[in-house]
């Protein structure tokens, strides 16, 4: 099918209610945005470079760290942009690839899902961890993370690009982000929003229970095991950045793309964004320290 596209630039309006705040809200942005790069740069160069962190769970949270690095890259740049100097310009080509990034965060669950299932192992399981958690092992789980969300962006922005855009080009967000987007078709969106609400939910909920089962089968363990209150949570500490990390990830995810779409997009969705994009990538570096997790 061809691109019936009519309209070949959008308008990102950015955070349009922040009038006489911009310079606030650039210098903010840039200081998360800075933390971000230099705090994921540097887990990445230690744990590359340090023999001592050739281990699985460094091994993810490396992963963890260049997605971060990246993933906060699609996004802020255009955004500090627009504090500056007000409505961004993109093209069709380009709003597609940044779309396409954007939704290649998805990698993040199935990464937190396979760190998830490390920290199961070490607990429940610490004599036979380094024959579960083989480098072969961990690294089919990081091929598989990544894989996914490049299928799942791939697949989005292939059938974003098959809509006809006509007329309002004009996006209420910081960042080609796929709900605003769609709103913006003059051709029929069903399938596209079903793919959103089924594939999109499926891609969060699905990592978010083995996360959750992983936890539930390691409180069985550790409550059999240690069945008297001293010495109980002392294993659960080694998994509490993890837990923080699921949190802040999961929280705005959640309640931004599982719901059902009707096709409105509320501002909050886009202060959801912001947290996930801006904020938790400059967060994840503080809460994971290289001496445990």
């Amino acid at each position: 099918m061809l691109n019936q596209t009519e309209v070949r630039e959008f308008i990102l309006l950015g955070l349009s209610d922040v009038q006489g705040l911009q310079h606030f809200f650039f210098i903010s942005f840039l200081l998360l945005y800075l933390t971000s790069l230099l705090g994921n740069g540097a887990i990445v160069i230690l744990v590359i470079s340090e023999p001592r962190l050739h281990t699985p769970m460094y091994f993810f949270l490396g992963n963890l760290s260049c997605l971060d690095i990246f993933y906060s890259s699609v996004t802020v740049p255009k955004m500090l942009s627009g504090f500056l100097f007000g409505h961004q310009p993109i093209s069709f080509g380009g709003c597609l690839a940044q779309l396409h990034f954007f939704l290649l965060g998805s990698t993040e669950a199935v990464l937190l899902a396979a760190m998830a299932y490390d920290c199961c192992v070490a607990i429940c399981n610490p004599l036979r961890y380094t024959l579960v958690m083989s480098p072969r092992t961990c690294l089919l789980l990081a091929v598989a993370s990544w894989s996914i969300g490049f299928v799942h962006a791939t697949m989005h922005c292939i059938m974003t690009s098959q809509l006809s855009f006509c007329g309002h080009n004009r996006i209420p967000h910081f960042s080609c982000d796929i709900k605003p987007l769609l709103n913006l078709a003059c051709s029929s969106t069903s399938l596209n929003m079903t793919l959103l609400n089924v594939v999109t939910t499926t891609i969060a909920l699905g990592p978010f229970i083995l996360i959750v089962l992983s936890y539930l089968y390691i409180i069985s363990f550790v409550f059999q095991k240690n069945p008297f209150q001293e010495g109980r949570w002392k294993p659960f500490s080694t998994c509490a950045s993890h837990l923080t990390t699921v949190a802040l990830f999961y929280l705005p995810v959640l309640s931004n793309y599982t719901p059902p779409s009707s096709g409105s997009f509320p501002e909050q969705d886009v202060q959801v964004s912001l947290m996930y994009s801006a904020i938790t990538p400059a967060l994840n570096p503080l809460i994971y320290t290289l001496r445990n997790w």
